[in-house]
């Protein structure tokens, strides 16, 4: 990319950034709401809240309504696990559930979404994803339902377009890499490195606790911002001549953190195969539209020959290394708040 373009990018995708998140990376904690038929029209409700936030003990105010056919059979089990709080619960619904609605109250207040899933006592499995905007679903009837695979596949394609920081990873590499082929390469090894930690932390075989990992993810941002300013000047350094292996090396960190947007789900063992792979698709298939966006944007601004002062040109690798930094910041105090 020539250096106005690679500015008038920069600048866009910030800009976009501060308007749509104000200096906050994403951390994306879906509610999930599973409810198994363990007799007919009775059923074990799970309601798995996610908190307010890094750092936080609130609960986000979210109660899911269920039809009024519906009454609550004995007390509601609260406890807190990681950053989410878990209720448990038994309710009866006279008729079952096929053809009712089932909403989350507040939902439209935060910008999160809400995982349905409901098992039947026939087997027949239904997931629906619950956003701001659309807080309430009809269920289908027990014989109608599919297994809802798109649920998973659109949490992915959410997860890495809502990603702040990693979307701000993945700009930094295109700053840097001048090459078609080199940057095939390193969006490869940065794809192939979150895919592997992505399967190892949803199997639960290894694990990285949030609040480090955060501030990993927030440094690998920070570490660009330097690199983009070498290769402004023509300098050159073991990232800008092997741009891949920085990419897989940071992968494998980013790839633990879009593992948490379903890891915490807490789904069952026999649907998780599945949803890894729907939910991996997701966040390829998110990721490569907002390169392509990239591109076709740089091609545009370099057939329309616009021209930028020199100082600004030398902008973006300050804007990348300024979030990196305030993002660092931002999270290794709450790191240090919870060793406290």
């Amino acid at each position: 990319m020539t250096s106005p373009a690679r500015f008038a990018l920069a600048l866009a995708f910030t800009l976009v950034a501060l308007a749509g998140a104000p200096l906050r990376a994403h951390e994306l904690q879906p509610g999930f709401l599973e409810l198994r038929e363990a007799a007919p029209a009775r059923f074990d409700v799970l309601w798995k809240l996610p908190s307010l936030g890094e750092g936080s003990d609130a609960r986000m105010p979210m109660v899911p309504v269920f039809p009024e056919v519906c009454r609550q059979l004995g007390e509601a089990r609260t406890a807190r696990v990681g950053t989410a709080w878990l209720f448990t619960a038994k309710i009866e619904c006279t008729g079952g559930l096929a053809g009712q609605s089932i909403a989350i109250e507040g939902l439209e207040s935060f910008a999160t979404d809400v995982l349905v899933r409901v098992q039947h006592a026939d087997g027949g499995v239904e997931t629906h994803v619950l956003k701001p905007v659309s807080p309430s679903v009809t269920l289908r009837s027990a014989g109608d339902v599919r297994r809802g695979a798109g649920a998973y596949l659109y949490l992915g394609v959410e997860h890495i377009l809502l990603g702040v920081d990693h979307l701000l990873f993945v700009l930094g590499l295109l700053l840097i890499v001048r090459d078609r082929w080199m940057l095939v390469k390193t969006i490869t090894a940065f794809t192939v490195a979150h895919s592997i930690t992505m399967v190892v932390a949803t199997f639960g075989v290894a694990k990285v606790a949030a609040a480090p990992l955060n501030a990993a993810i927030a440094l690998s941002i920070l570490f660009l911002g330097p690199e983009i300013v070498r290769a402004w000047r023509g300098q050159t350094s073991f990232t800008i001549r092997h741009p891949w292996v920085v990419a897989f090396a940071f992968g494998l960190l980013h790839g633990f953190g879009f593992a948490s947007g379903l890891a915490q789900l807490g789904l069952p063992k026999d649907e998780i195969p599945l949803a890894l792979l729907l939910f991996n698709v997701g966040v390829e298939a998110g990721q490569l539209a907002f390169v392509l966006v990239m591109l076709l944007l740089e091609r545009a601004f370099r057939l329309l020959a616009i021209h930028w002062p020199a100082f600004l040109q030398r902008l973006p690798g300050y804007l990348v290394g300024t979030l990196g930094a305030y993002w660092t910041m931002q999270r290794v105090a709450i790191l240090l708040r919870g060793l406290a």
